[in-house]
């Protein structure tokens, strides 16, 4: 969130856009912003590599309080607003945050996680209402300070966090060196060739701001002196909207997002002129294969006209906040060192499933987890995993197909659930789903599907025998729910993860579960 030059070849010209209200920010006011928070940490006695947190829905300091921090030499860690008090406090406290920023929408929730964190001495909030406690007014507070540059300018970074969908959240952290903040980490130097960022463009952000792919995106955009439009919560038929109104070039969605375009009514879907886009990113979850396919037949032909083929379409998938793998659940392996190792840590045959080691071009840790990072280390210490598993096929495609925590163990034999999701989403009846084991006397796991069916469509026996009859016609036999459950919500998150263990543990109370 760094402006750079352009604080002063783009002044007035918007560094973003709040969508919902149509407030715009000027890249001359956007760098004063981020400079007074940078002089206020200072003051504070925040130093180069100390952390602070930001714990707030999408709002017009966001990215400020994000910039303060890239250009002051500290981590910040943009957490996820949905959390509950003791999560929170869990994150303030790993994190070893001497900061928190927050909101009054979230105020309450932070105030109570702060009676657990003693080491969190400066607590700010961006729209206060004049009685809040510990927390100091944020604009008044910024206010003192000068719009200039700290004197001692260096390179801050996110340190996010994973989302905690398998367990405890993990503080991915990468090594910061003494650079300028004009100088990103050599990460952000592939993703903007990568996602073929360019001066000027203009970004649509409908995912939080707190998630590891908008903080990239964002952070790019402006490095790029782009205008980035921010969604405070996504809504389908708003995004293509969005789109038409403010010629939107550039973009990033979660899956669910896709699918929920896609079942957009034909007439809606076809309304908003969307020909100003040129590249659409898909991240935080593999992207089903048929929900990809019906995307390039509705965009691809858009971006032809400024590429020439669908290829230009740029679909790319970033898995987790820990690791990038280039078009994700379907895509031509660009990370060069990467190896599908089976349980014995021997390379898999040719479109066979495996857990994907790669030798990383961007060495990370789990902060302040010295026995977590080790596990994700080879013996040796040349190659890394986070927990992903995949297959590569004979054109050197990738095709990422589960996480290793989920795999389900039925009778010896081992099924990665998220085929069947994939499946299962593409059901005109079914508006979202998860898959999972849960316990069998005989075989140890079984199959269960937990159903979110769409709306007006009546949940029971006979669309749990519609559905698994339609799993039967394409799957394996071993790979088919044996019951499926219904529900009128799916947990999952605005950043389109499935918190699936939270659904999980329900049906494994009282069993000792080996994945747990």
């Amino acid at each position: 969130m760094y402006a750079g030059k352009y604080a002063q070849e783009r002044a007035n010209e918007p560094a973003f856009i709040m969508a919902s209200t149509g407030e715009a920010v000027s890249y001359a006011e956007f760098d004063a912003r981020t400079n007074r928070l940078a002089h206020l940490l200072r003051a504070h006695g925040l130093k180069r590599l100390d952390h602070y947190s930001i714990f707030m829905e999408n709002n017009d300091r966001y990215l400020e309080t994000c910039g303060a921090g890239e250009r002051s030499g500290l981590y910040y860690t943009c957490v996820n607003s949905y959390l509950k008090a003791d999560e929170l406090a869990y994150i303030l406290n790993n994190s070893e945050s001497k900061a928190l920023i927050t909101s009054r929408s979230r105020r309450d929730v932070a105030l109570e996680a702060l009676k657990h964190c003693p080491d969190v001495k400066l607590c700010l909030i961006v729209d206060g209402a004049g009685d809040d406690g510990p927390f100091v007014d944020y604009v008044q507070a910024v206010s003192k300070y000068p719009g200039t540059p700290i004197a001692d300018e260096s390179l801050g970074t996110p340190m996010l966090y994973s989302s905690g969908t398998t367990g405890r959240p993990k503080g991915i952290v990468r090594p910061l060196p003494e650079n300028p903040p004009s100088e990103p980490l050599p990460l952000f130097h592939f993703l903007n060739k990568l996602w073929h960022y360019r001066e000027g463009m203009t970004y649509l952000s409908p995912a939080p701001l707190y998630h590891s792919a908008p903080q990239a995106a964002v952070g790019l955009t402006i490095r790029n002196g782009g205008t980035v439009v921010i969604m405070e919560h996504f809504d389908p038929e708003d995004y293509l909207r969005l789109v038409e109104k403010y010629k939107v070039t550039h973009t990033q969605l979660v899956p669910t997002m896709f699918s929920r375009l896609l079942k957009l009514p034909e007439d809606v879907r076809r309304k908003h002129d969307l020909s100003s886009l040129e590249i659409a990113v898909h991240a935080a979850a593999p992207c089903p294969v048929q929900v990809k396919e019906q995307m390039i037949a509705w965009w691809g032909p858009i971006i032809h006209e400024y590429y020439g083929a669908t290829e230009g379409l740029g679909f790319t998938a970033c898995n987790s906040a820990e690791w990038l793998a280039h078009k994700g659940s379907v895509g031509r392996v660009l990370l060069g060192d990467l190896h599908i190792l089976d349980e014995e840590g021997k390379p898999s045959a040719k479109g066979v499933p495996g857990e994907i080691w790669f030798k990383t071009a961007s060495p990370f840790e789990y902060y302040n987890d010295a026995s977590r990072t080790a596990e994700s280390r080879s013996a040796d210490g040349a190659m890394s995993t986070v927990g992903d598993v995949g297959y590569v096929d004979d054109d050197g495609f990738l095709y990422l197909t589960d996480r290793s925590t989920f795999m389900i163990i039925s009778g010896g034999v081992n099924i990665y659930p998220q085929e069947c999701e994939n499946l299962l989403i593409t059901h005109p009846k079914v508006a979202d789903a998860a898959v999972f084991g849960v316990p069998n006397e005989d075989l140890g796991e079984e199959v269960k599907a937990v159903i979110q069916p769409m709306p007006g469509v009546e949940a029971g026996p006979e669309l749990e025998k519609e559905l698994i009859a339609f799993c039967a016609e394409h799957l394996s036999r071993q790979k088919v729910p044996r019951s499926i459950d219904f529900t009128d919500e799916l947990p999952r998150l605005p950043t389109g993860k499935l918190y699936k263990k939270g659904l999980r543990d329900k049906y494994w109370a009282g069993h000792k579960s080996r994945i747990l």
